[in-house]
Parts: structure tokens; C-alpha cells; sequence
């Protein structure tokens, strides 16, 4: 079992692979279930991502709480009520990546059409914030009652749009889920541009649930190449 230690440094590791990958830039965030216990989770303190290390994280409780006195991202809500409605889930990415921004605001639905976003099995639903706080919020996850909502909208997904905002990815594990996000950016773009020259053909539920096994079974390849990339890109 991965400690609480070991699971703090793959997150900074999955902050840096991200920014990479342009999945997150100044803003957004990775987090992940704390695997010695459950009930909490990690991430890390209001920080740009490209500069979290291990020390940056904090670990939080089912309520977003924290006894850290370092400020927490103000969205930290978004992971909790995730997991709180989601056992399932072991890891969440919310991001505004611009590849995937232009599905959050039109009226096309974001599907899997290339074989590596096959865990996007059908079209990926839209949280709009105007229901539950009006027309005059800042689109953020402020409390509780927001992140439920998102959590509600997620169900049993593995991604939610943000109308106007971005997005959010789950999976069982931390390098599965950087996989996913990775590869959503990869499949919005690719829609992107397929629409342009027509329609486009999305993948069937049956090429998705095959895909989808194989390509989980080839998180650890992944993860692998992104992580000595970015090792490498940090060395003195």
C-alpha cells in the first residue's frame, strides 16, 4: 500500500506532469485519497501547480477541513464532495484546460472519439452553476452545498463540464486519473477538429468498454514515461 508520504510526492509529481501536458497552468488542481485512511484526502496548500512539493500538501477531512494553518484552495470542495459521494473514486483533477473548454460552453457534446478516451462512455455532462447559485456567481465551488451539487451532476462519471469554467476527471488512482486528463485534452482536441470537417464518429459502448480495459491496463507505462520526463526537465 502506497503511505501517506509516498502518495505527497506522486502528487507533486502529478502537478508537474500536468502543467506539462498543458492540463494545468497558474491555476487548478490534483488530489488524492489518502490511502491510510479513507476518509481523508490530500492536496496541496493555494499554490501555483508547477511549484508543489511534497511539503506543499496538506491533508484534509471529509469536510474539506484542515488543522494545516497554510491557506487551501479556496475549491478544495470540488475533492471532498467527490469523495464523499464516490468510494469509488481515488483521485480528482480540476482543471480549465483549453481543449476541453470550448464543450463546457457549446452546444456539442464532448464524446470519446479516439480509442484512449474510452472511459468517456457516452456524452460528458454539463454542472451549470446558474441552477443552484444563480446568474451572478463567480462559477466557483465556494462550500459544500456547490460541491455536492457538482458531485450530483458527476454521478456516476468519470468527467464533468463546468459551464463557463472547466472541468473535473476522476479515477480509482492517482496516475490513472493524470491518464485520463491527459487524454481528455488529447480526445476534445481531436473532436475540435474533426467538427470542422463534418460529422464525427464517436466510439460505440462496446469499443469503449474494450478500450477501456486495455487502456487500464497500461496506466504504470504512462505514468512511468511522465514521470521521468518531468525528473528529468527538474534536475540541477
Amino acid at each position: 500500500m502506497t503511505t501517506t508520504a509516498e502518495l505527497k510526492a506522486d502528487l507533486a509529481v502529478a502537478n508537474r506532469i500536468l502543467v506539462s501536458k498543458g492540463v494545468l497552468d497558474a491555476f487548478g488542481h490534483v488530489s488524492a485519497r489518502d490511502t491510510e485512511d479513507p476518509s481523508r484526502f490530500l492536496l496541496a496548500r493555494n499554490l501555483a501547480p508547477g511549484d508543489v512539493e511534497a511539503g506543499d500538501v496538506i491533508v484534509y477531512d471529509a469536510d474539506g477541513q484542515s488543522s494545516d494553518p497554510r491557506p487551501g484552495y479556496l475549491e478544495r470542495y470540488i475533492h471532498s464532495e467527490i469523495y464523499r459521494s464516490r468510494p469509488d473514486v481515488g483521485a480528482v483533477i480540476h482543471s480549465h484546460a483549453p481543449d476541453v473548454l470550448p464543450f463546457a460552453v457549446g452546444s456539442v457534446p464532448l464524446r470519446a472519439v479516439t480509442h484512449m478516451a474510452a472511459f468517456l462512455d457516452g456524452d460528458a455532462p454539463v454542472f451549470e452553476i446558474r441552477d443552484v447559485a444563480g446568474d451572478a456567481s463567480d462559477l466557483l465551488i465556494r462550500d459544500q452545498s456547490l460541491g455536492s451539487a457538482l458531485a450530483h451532476v458527476l454521478g456516476d462519471s468519470t468527467v464533468a463540464l463546468m459551464r463557463g469554467h472547466g472541468s473535473v476527471v476522476v479515477a480509482p488512482t492517482l496516475p490513472h486519473v493524470v491518464q485520463r486528463a491527459v487524454y481528455l485534452a488529447v480526445n476534445a482536441r481531436v473532436q475540435l477538429q474533426a467538427l470542422a470537417t463534418g460529422p464525427v464518429t464517436a466510439l460505440s459502448p462496446g469499443e469503449c468498454a474494450a478500450a477501456r480495459v486495455a487502456n487500464d491496463g497500461q496506466v504504470a507505462r504512462a505514468w512511468n514515461v511522465w514521470r521521468g520526463e518531468v525528473a528529468e526537465r527538474t534536475r540541477p
